[in-house]
């Protein structure tokens, strides 16, 4: 593979993988909300408005950050029937066809995920609740997460095609977390 194909692959999972160990600590602030909520209802009787759409939007951080991370530990859900079979070069090959499909979707995601950031801007639009908070931050994390995720399905398009030839590109984001001990889902 090229050289500047190579790079792009390691900076970019690079990127991906440090956006998502920081990712799974959102787990962690959303636990601490809900658990605050539950505390000052039951003992202080205060209950908070916001709890349940904060917790909503690091939910929804969460899981659209830590897309691009989930696909370099290849923790994805994919249908096994015939995949588990097949060689690692013909699963590689499969999968860059569907990354193609992913590619597009993700484009069409962005694009829409642009328009919406740029309504929620102009009109300040906010959530109709009684917290009404504005929705512009949670739609840019969203389509930043969106962009990354197309960042590192390109990545892995590369990694596959690279596979399929039969020179695999060195790096490879699965190999690595797991021989460092890192986790796996």
């Amino acid at each position: 593979m090229p050289k500047a194909i190579v790079l792009y692959v390691k900076y970019v999972d690079a990127i991906s993988r440090a956006i998502g160990k920081l990712t799974m600590y959102l787990v962690l602030a959303m636990m601490g909300v809900l658990l605050f909520s539950s505390i000052s209802r039951t003992f202080f009787n205060q209950p908070h408005i916001w709890v349940v759409e904060m917790a909503q939007f690091m939910m929804a951080a969460y899981y659209l950050l830590g897309g691009a991370y989930s696909m370099i530990l290849d923790g994805h859900v994919r249908m096994d029937l015939l995949y588990g079979r097949w060689s690692p070069k013909r699963r590689a090959m499969a999968d860059s066809v569907t990354s193609l499909f992913l590619i597009f979707y993700l484009i069409v995601l962005i694009i829409g995920g642009i328009s919406s950031i740029e309504y929620a801007l102009q009109y300040d639009q906010r959530n109709y609740s009684a917290w009404a908070p504005p929705l512009a931050p949670i739609k840019i994390i969203m389509t930043g997460g969106m962009v990354l995720m197309l960042l590192q399905v390109i990545s892995t398009l590369f990694k596959d095609i690279a596979k399929a030839r039969g020179t695999p590109i060195a790096g490879d984001g699965l190999a690595e977390e797991t021989a460092a001990g890192g986790p796996v889902v």
